[in-house]
């Protein structure tokens, strides 16, 4: 535990950089090897266009990371947060830090990203994806980062997160990512175990059918708990799922970058109202992947 905690307090930016391109190779790898869908697409470009968010989003976030660190040693020093507060071992801030962090900087600022229009104009650029991988997992609007920053900063001042502790969760963090976008066809019973613990691929594509209910639905990052507490949690036969977001179906809108980059600052667009009803609803004949 004390190698572990060592490590994260002074883990280099190379590090992390290895973290996100090794995770990306990898699954990537596993895409290749067993695919859920087939893509008819130029997957070259697809990913180069969601590296291009990726860099600019790394942008944003760069010039702010000094701000996370200040708050956790803030937190430290002051004595202020959960963790500062309530003494306990180790594993259990580790544990207790993961869960707080995910729910406040990950789960809830998801959420909202949902429900308030403003903020959803930014977050729909990861949505409009329709051909949803591994790379989707950083596919992410620049503006979008300062939403997703300053709910970070508040999770470390109320979770009162060493540095270690942070930079644990923004590792796991970025793999998880990349675990739950990737077009990977997983065993059910493999997939079904995990999901009471983790969110996996099966889980989350839901989150990225094309249509309202199921794209309100399983927000998680991490933890798939927090669907299951907040009624959130929907499971469904990947194979009927469309990907993207019916507001913005056409190509140029979801695979032009400049086109993309703009849309947050267009008027904002009211979700399709549709005449009939979908049921994707999972059942036990129609499990995606089963071995």
């Amino acid at each position: 535990m004390d190698a572990l905690i060592t490590y994260f307090e002074n883990m280099p930016s190379l590090h992390r950089s290895i973290f996100l391109v090794s995770g990306l190779a990898f699954f990537m790898m596993l895409e290749t090897a067993a695919p859920l869908f087939r893509f008819s697409y130029k997957r070259g470009r697809h990913a180069l266009l969601n590296i291009l968010f990726t860099l600019t989003t790394a942008l944003v976030n760069l010039p702010l990371a000094f701000l996370l660190v200040k708050a956790s040693d803030w937190t430290v020093a002051s004595g202020f947060g959960v963790l500062q507060w309530i003494e306990m071992p180790l594993w259990a801030q580790m544990v207790v830090g993961l869960l707080m962090m995910d729910f406040i900087g990950a789960w809830l600022i998801h959420y909202i990203e949902h429900h308030v229009k403003f903020m959803w104009k930014f977050h729909l650029i990861h949505h409009s994806d329709q051909h949803v991988d591994t790379t989707t997992g950083n596919r992410h609007h620049p503006g979008e980062s300062i939403f997703r920053f300053t709910f970070t900063a508040l999770a470390i001042l109320i979770t009162g997160a060493p540095m270690w502790l942070v930079f644990l969760y923004q590792t796991l963090s970025v793999i998880l990512t990349q675990f739950n976008h990737s077009n990977v066809k997983m065993p059910a019973w493999l997939d079904n175990a995990l999901q009471w613990v983790v969110c996996t691929p099966n889980m989350h594509r839901v989150h990225h059918h094309y249509r309202m209910p199921y794209s309100d639905s399983n927000y998680g990052n991490l933890f798939s708990f927090w669907d299951r507490i907040f009624g959130t949690f929907k499971k469904v036969d990947n194979t009927k799922l469309v990907y993207g977001v019916d507001t913005h179906m056409d190509y140029d809108e979801h695979s032009n970058a400049w086109t993309m980059l703009k849309i947050p600052f267009l008027p904002y667009r009211s979700h399709v109202e549709y005449s009939d009803s979908e049921n994707l609803e999972d059942t036990p004949d129609a499990q995606v992947g089963s071995a």
